[in-house]
């Protein structure tokens, strides 16, 4: 394999691409683009970057990405980034883009919003940019699974690639949930930590968003197990009980139904304080 700015191990088979004729000139996002590689060559961070060739050149396409941790969005992009300085527009809860100094970066970057009180609009935006050619990268489990496995998808994201006529494209992350995830302490200094990335074949969506939801998961659960299996030979062995990693793997990772719960109680608990407020 070779390495691409003392960062990304990539296959040397991987084909060289020209830059994209408009993402690539993006000021703003390319100039944030370089801004986390700075940071990340700081951390000692290093990637292993699989299947990037089903990153299309030029076409539209919707990354289908498991969600372990804070560093995902940036992450995410780092295939498409390879394919000639590609860019993806995340879909995000709207909340994200109230915040001052985030939600104003957030915007620049032409990210998308997602409002659950006006779902529809959110799914136009994201239909637009793919029909023009853009990418668009949306975590179906809607937040970050505590157990580091793959949690309930929706089915947005099948429904959005059948709208806009585009292949869901399936995306695993594994490493980011021991930088920075949920419940755990913050890994930010120079960890050295590694990362495995995997893109898969395209998915073409039928009409059935439920099926087509299915076939994604199912070929990100066949990305994440062999994703598990390369980082344990190179880089392991690890202690039993090591909280980042699944309980189905011997971590202390809670379960993925005890995580559910944990994130039903945390809903319920948010809906009451949004009521609470509204009464």
């Amino acid at each position: 394999m070779k390495v691409v700015d003392k960062l990304f191990r990539i296959p040397d088979a991987l084909p060289d691409v020209h830059p994209h004729p408009t993402e690539s000139k993006e000021p703003f996002y390319q100039f944030v683009i370089s801004a986390f590689k700075r940071v990340m060559r700081a951390q000692g961070l290093s990637f292993i970057v699989r299947g990037a060739e089903n990153v299309p050149e030029r076409d539209g396409a919707i990354f289908v990405i498991n969600h372990t941790g804070y560093y995902d969005f940036i992450f995410a992009g780092i295939g498409p980034h390879l394919r000639g300085k590609r860019l993806v527009r995340f879909m995000a809860k709207v909340e994200v883009f109230d915040t001052p100094v985030v939600g104003t970066l957030m915007r620049w970057m032409k990210h998308v919003p997602v409002d659950r009180a006006a779902g529809a609009a959110s799914i136009d935006e994201a239909v637009r940019w793919l029909r023009s050619g853009g990418l668009v990268g949306i975590f179906p489990e809607s937040t970050i699974s505590r157990s580091f496995e793959l949690a309930e998808f929706k089915t947005g994201a099948a429904r959005i690639a059948d709208e806009a006529g585009v292949a869901m494209i399936p995306t695993v992350i594994w490493g980011s949930q021991r930088i920075w995830t949920k419940d755990l302490p913050k890994n930010l200094g120079r960890s050295k930590t590694p990362v495995i990335l995997s893109y898969g074949e395209p998915v073409y969506t039928t009409g059935n968003p439920e099926e087509d939801t299915a076939r994604v998961k199912a070929a990100m659960e066949e990305l994440l197990t062999r994703n598990h299996s390369e980082y344990a030979e190179k880089f392991g062995p690890f202690p039993k009980g090591e909280p980042w990693m699944p309980a189905s793997l011997g971590g202390s990772a809670p379960t993925l139904e005890a995580a559910n719960e944990t994130q039903k109680r945390e809903r319920a608990e948010k809906l009451a304080k949004q009521a609470e407020k509204g009464s």
